[in-house]
């Protein structure tokens, strides 16, 4: 094949559109030795180095929430063939140290976040760019099922993250860059398609390369 791997995959979409579900089915269809997954969930900085909204709220939406100088960087690593260890950023509980996350370069590496197309130095290593997406209301509905009864948030609060955080935070940093993907999953109902075009499309890369 004319392409060396590792082969990089971005994989970005808005609130509860469905990415990890995404991607904990890839996980369970690959052995860790042929694709990595590294999310950005994992390098959100300190609460006390976050910004706070005009209601002294922090905004978890911003790209200056996350480290991701660190996320770009561990990115490059696994892409030279390292590997790479990054403690559990635990939500709800970052007083509690995470357990430590050992991530084993593979021949695919998929990196997830919300900011990924929006940061060019992130972006540029990408073979393949995935956006995930679902209609507004249905993620706001899935949001609020989370939120609630997995992180014990107030359903008027998740309401205001995403009216004041979550959206505009989209439109700004999300939205303006979908057209650069190179293939778009609509999860409204399901993504079982969508998933079986990119497991066929995974196995032949990974067969090419043997």
């Amino acid at each position: 094949m004319d392409h060396q791997l590792p082969y990089i995959v971005g994989v970005t979409g808005g609130s509860a559109s469905g990415k990890t579900s995404f991607l904990k089915q890839i996980g369970q269809l690959f052995t860790a030795d042929q694709v990595c997954i590294l999310s950005q969930d994992n390098y959100y900085k300190p609460a006390a180095e976050q910004t706070l909204d005009a209601n002294g709220h922090i905004n978890y939406d911003l790209p200056g929430c996350l480290d991701l100088d660190a996320f770009h960087n561990d990115m490059l690593l696994l892409k030279s063939g390292k590997d790479v260890k990054r403690r559990e950023y635990r939500f709800q509980h970052e007083d509690q140290m995470g357990e430590w996350l050992h991530f084993a370069s593979a021949p695919i590496i998929i990196i997830e976040g919300l900011f990924i197309f929006y940061r060019e130095d992130i972006s540029q290593h990408f073979d393949l760019k995935i956006f995930v997406e679902a209609k507004e209301e249905l993620q706001l509905q899935r949001r609020l099922k989370r939120d609630t009864e997995e992180r014990n948030i107030p359903a008027d609060f998740v309401h205001y993250q995403w009216q004041n955080h979550v959206m505009p935070a989209f439109r700004t940093y999300l939205e303006p860059y979908r057209h650069t993907a190179d293939i778009i999953i609509n999860n409204n109902d399901h993504f079982n398609n969508s998933l079986k075009v990119i497991e066929d499309h995974f196995r032949w890369m990974l067969n090419s390369a043997d």
